[in-house]
Parts: C-alpha cells; sequence; structure tokens
C-alpha cells in the first residue's frame, strides 16, 4: 500500500536532541591541541547536528507519496481525512527548513573560520537552527497524526472492482467469501467502527476485487456524518459495479421497502452500475419481487456464478464505453 513506507515523523525537540548528541560526541572525538583543532571541534559539531537535521527532514518530505501521482480514491480519502492542501503546506515548510539549516550552516562555518570566537558564533547558529526547528514542530505533528491515520486506510487496488452494498445480515459477507473462495482480507477506515472485507478471484487473467463495506452501505444516508458520505464518494473513483443484495426473505429484520429505499439512496450516491440481487432463495418464505434482476442463496451457492458472471460483464462494457 502506497502510504506503508512512511515512517515515524519525530517531534522538533526529538530531532533536536539526536542532532546535538551526536554533534556533542563528534566534537568530543577531536583532540584539542590548539586554535586550529578547538575550531574543528566546534565545525564538527555544527556539521553533524546540522546535516542529522537536514537529512531526517529531507527523508520526511521524500517518503510521503506525491499526490499528484497517487490514485484517485487514495487522493479523495487523503483529503477527506487530513487535508491534501494541509499536508502539502506542512511538507512544504518542512523542506525548506532542511534547506535554510544546511545554508545557514555553511554561512556560519564560514564565519567561524574568521572569528577570534567560534564557539559563540556555533552557539548563535544552533540558537537560530532550535528556532527553525521549532517553527515546523505543529507540521510534524500534522504529519506524524497523518501517517498513523493514512497508513491504517484499506488496501484497495486500482483494479476491476465489486462493491457489496445493502442491509445488514442480507448475505453480503456470505457472497465475498463465496466467489473470492477464502477468507477475505478484513481492514479498517479510519472512519467507521467496522473493517472492510475484501477478497480477489480470477477470469481470464485479471485480477478483481469484491469489497463489502459494512458501517458504509449498509443503512440510510440520513443517518450518516459527512465524514461517512464522502468516504462513500471516494469509492466511485474506482473501476466498479455495485451488487446490491435484498433479503427476500425479511429475514435479516428489515421489511422489503426498507431495503427498497436504501437501494434507491445508493443509486443516486453512485453514478455505478447497480446489479440487484435477491438473495436467500432457499428459505420457505423467500419472496419473487419485480424490482431485482436475479435471485441466489449465498447457502446453497444457487445463483452465485451466474450473479457473478453478470457483474464481471458489467464491467467489462463499463471499460467499453468509458472509451
Amino acid at each position: 500500500m502506497i502510504f506503508e513506507k512512511i515512517p515515524t515523523i519525530p517531534t522538533s525537540d526529538e530531532l533536536i536532541d539526536k542532532a546535538f548528541r551526536r554533534g556533542v560526541r563528534a566534537a568530543t572525538g577531536k583532540k584539542i591541541r590548539g586554535r586550529a583543532s578547538f575550531l574543528e571541534s566546534q565545525e564538527s559539531m555544527l556539521l553533524t547536528s546540522a546535516n542529522i537535521l537536514t537529512d531526517n527532514l529531507a527523508n520526511i518530505s521524500k517518503k510521503f507519496p506525491n499526490f499528484d501521482e497517487i490514485p484517485a480514491f487514495y487522493y479523495e480519502l487523503t483529503d477527506l481525512l487530513i487535508g491534501v492542501d494541509r499536508l502539502r503546506s506542512s511538507l512544504s515548510r518542512v523542506a525548506w527548513t532542511s534547506e535554510k539549516i544546511h545554508e545557514l550552516t555553511r554561512e556560519y562555518i564560514g564565519r567561524m573560520r574568521g572569528s577570534p570566537s567560534p564557539e559563540n558564533l556555533r552557539k548563535q547558529c544552533f540558537g537560530r537552527i532550535g528556532s527553525l526547528m521549532d517553527s515546523i514542530n505543529k507540521d510534524l505533528l500534522l504529519l506524524n497524526e497523518a501517517r498513523n491515520i493514512l497508513r491504517k486506510l484499506p488496501d484497495v487496488h486500482e483494479e476491476p472492482t465489486i462493491v457489496v452494498a445493502g442491509y445488514p445480515n442480507t448475505g453480503k459477507s456470505s457472497f465475498v467469501k463465496a466467489v473470492t473462495k477464502a477468507t477475505p482480507e478484513v481492514a479498517s477506515y479510519p472512519f467507521t467502527t467496522k473493517g472492510i472485507f475484501i477478497g480477489h478471484f480470477y477470469r481470464e487473467g485479471l485480477r478483481y476485487q469484491v469489497i463489502d463495506t459494512p458501517g458504509l452501505l449498509d443503512r440510510p444516508m440520513s443517518k450518516r456524518n459527512d465524514i461517512e458520505l464522502q468516504a462513500i464518494t471516494a469509492l466511485k473513483y474506482l473501476d466498479a459495479v455495485v451488487l446490491f443484495l435484498i433479503d427476500a426473505s425479511e429475514n435479516c429484520g428489515y421489511t422489503i421497502e426498507e431495503q427498497k429505499n436504501l437501494l434507491q439512496e445508493v443509486r443516486n450516491q453512485f453514478d455505478l452500475p447497480v446489479l440487484v440481487v435477491s438473495n436467500k432463495s432457499d428459505l420457505p418464505h423467500f419472496m419473487e419481487l419485480d424490482f431485482t434482476d436475479m435471485s441466489m442463496s449465498t447457502v446453497t451457492g444457487a445463483g452465485i456464478e451466474e450473479v457473478l458472471n453478470i457483474l464481471v460483464e458489467m464491467i467489462q462494457q463499463k471499460n467499453v464505453k468509458a472509451f
């Protein structure tokens, strides 16, 4: 996943402490035998400290991805959870500070070589570097918070996708498990209390992903907060079709009318093809419905393969129309 390589971002105090300790260690390794060696020890202290800071700050900037190049799905979620502009501003300030510390150090090294009191200049430079680091502490805190949030995003790929929707207990997770022939990966969205389920299957050498999103697509839109609504919107950036499951036995605890209303809300929310399937055809009180496209049973397996074939065809047709 694109955010996995972002390391923990230290605070400005932690970086300063690390840098200055290394600087002192570098200086104490120099034998003082006169002005030249004393000057060398002061330069070594300053250069070592500055290099630690500039390298660490530059590394922070490099470890975050280029937000102009990441998939639209992740861009939307990043903007939703943290704010892409905020991240760019903080990364820019961190990168600028790295360059500024480098310039400042070179300036003071030059001044120290012609000065009778290089130690005072070294301390003065340390003070200015400390002020620069203090000025970006809020940026470092934001970046570390962003890192912790983004690393928790599910590993959703830019590949053909089936998004499964419907009320709880309509058979969504059972469908994912049935068509992927394995226990799906469970990943947590940072804006829901439940994990999402992601499974994969192959057709003609092409991998498809199937996503069940409990906590997002299993209750009326009126009961969602703005963050959840925007997260749902992010799903539209996937190369996806939607499978909406109706429990035609009402065994899930929701009436046909309630399920039909949720279906309409999902259709309104997504500009994606939707296949409506009646599930639980194995139950005696299963009802034939005039607004569903197909029927199946995730318990017996009846109709599952046919439903999957139609979903794959819908994805292929969607891609043809896109061109």
